[in-house]
């Protein structure tokens, strides 16, 4: 599925107009749940790799739950003291959140289903406040919830800091939709109060919408009663109700017209970064595998030409080994060659390797024959050095066929000879000899 296509389309329908049109949006709702599920249950996936991702695939069987349960997960972002909380209480009509007058109350992403929006299935989540004291780690949650929600309410109590301007654009850029609240509006004067809108909504041109900028009061400043009928001048104060409707509409609106298409937009862009993390990881497990399985090879070969006192036989051997190496090297990239395959793109390798370097294997070859001239007397001065041309050219011959095999059977676009000089050029050829006659002279000396 094109997810930047149905962002795109997304953000088209929530504009007042045209209407959208309910049949797409479930269309996709199925395609992403569907997508959810293929992913959770993958058998490819190996049980390693699953086990070190368990928290980003709990996540996933979570959205999926709550996009079966058709819910919209708002998050409230803020500064400390912005207000929001207490917005988020009075959006609920209850005191779900804790609100204190210190810093750093809301140490914890919490959630409660919105009350009067049961049916569309609407939470809200409240977060730390963006400049707490430790600011990095409760930072980090907040932007960690953002990237679980479906939408994002911004609150603020006046103009926008720098800080808070950076943390529009970082949300923002999480591709979520957004609203400005601007909280404590009470405090205002109604001409101050559309001034600083109007203000507000041309700081934020190109990161919000005209209409998603809002104000709102979640506890607005008691009012004093003065008790004329006695006329003693006594005077209280009485609470004064939240003012939050303007919001509360507005979320609602959303929930009803696309609450499901938001979840599910949000669900699949997390979903296909889980995706390339598992990706990432099995490509990390199947080198770590191909490299010891390459490092095995390169030793057993190694040793092979070096101990073997027939003239070119040892050579003949060497090329049987590369071919079984290839066809290990398959299965291990789940692209598994026969035998004849194998030996085919082996010669495929070792000719470009052999226009490449003729020289190194004509040194090779010469080193061959010396064994048979000397009655293999030259064996001890020859093997070290030969033992380690096969090492170089098994470590070569593996790394150009785990190319082929990482790109699905294929040189790409510029073929082999291009493949395999790059492979070539990319490795230090005196650091691997070096350790290739190290290890192949410790092992001779082992030898009976």
């Amino acid at each position: 599925m094109d997810l930047d296509a149905l962002w795109q389309r997304l953000r088209n329908r929530l504009t007042p107009e045209p209407a959208p049109t309910r049949t797409a949006s479930g269309n996709a709702d199925t395609r992403v749940a569907d997508s959810l599920r293929n992913l959770i249950d993958d058998p490819a996936i190996p049980p390693s790799v699953r086990h070190e991702l368990a928290a980003d695939f709990a996540r996933i069987e979570s959205m999926l739950a709550r996009l079966e349960r058709g819910e919209l997960h708002v998050a409230v972002f803020g500064r400390v003291s912005a207000g929001k909380s207490s917005l988020a209480n009075a959006l609920l009509g209850h005191e779900a959140f804790a609100v204190g007058v210190l810093h750093g109350t809301t140490t914890q992403a919490a959630q409660a289903t919105l009350d009067e929006a049961q049916h569309d299935g609407l939470v809200l989540i409240d977060t730390p406040g963006i400049n707490e004291l430790d600011g990095e780690a409760r930072e980090k949650l907040a932007f960690d919830v953002a990237e679980i929600c479906d939408l994002v309410i911004f609150v603020c109590d006046g103009d926008l800091t720098r800080e808070e301007l950076d943390a529009l654009k970082t949300l923002a850029a999480t591709q979520r939709p957004l609203l400005l609240a601007l909280n404590k509006a009470d405090r205002y004067s109604a001409a101050e109060r559309v001034d600083l809108l109007d203000h507000l909504r041309q700081r934020t041109q190109g990161l919000l919408r005209e209409q998603d900028v809002l104000a709102v009061a979640a506890r607005p400043a008691a009012q004093r009663v003065v008790d004329a009928e006695n006329n003693r001048g006594f005077s209280a104060e009485q609470a004064t109700p939240p003012d939050v409707a303007a919001l509360r509409e507005r979320l609602l609106a959303i929930a009803a017209r696309e609450g499901k298409t938001l979840s599910a937009l949000n669900a699949g862009l997390y979903a296909g970064r889980l995706t390339d993390q598992v990706s990432a990881r099995i490509a990390e497990t199947r080198r770590a595998v191909a490299s010891k399985l390459i490092r095995h090879y390169c030793i057993a070969k190694g040793v092979a030409v070096a101990l073997n006192p027939i003239p070119v036989a040892d050579l003949l051997a060497a090329a049987g080994l590369d071919a079984a190496m290839v066809v290990q090297l398959s299965r291990v990239y789940g692209l598994p060659l026969t035998r004849a395959e194998s030996g085919r793109l082996v010669a495929v390798i070792s000719a470009q390797l052999a226009a490449l370097m003729g020289a190194i294997w004509g040194v090779q070859l010469v080193a061959s024959a010396l064994k048979g001239v000397s009655a293999g007397l030259s064996t001890v001065v020859t093997a070290a050095a030969q033992g380690a041309l096969g090492w170089y050219a098994t470590v070569l011959i593996g790394r150009a066929a785990e190319r082929y095999l990482i790109a699905g059977k294929s040189w790409g676009e510029q073929g082999a000879k291009r493949a395999v000089a790059e492979i070539v050029a990319s490795l230090d050829r005196d650091s691997i000899l070096r350790e290739a006659r190290e290890e192949i002279l410790k092992r001779l000396r082992r030898a009976p």
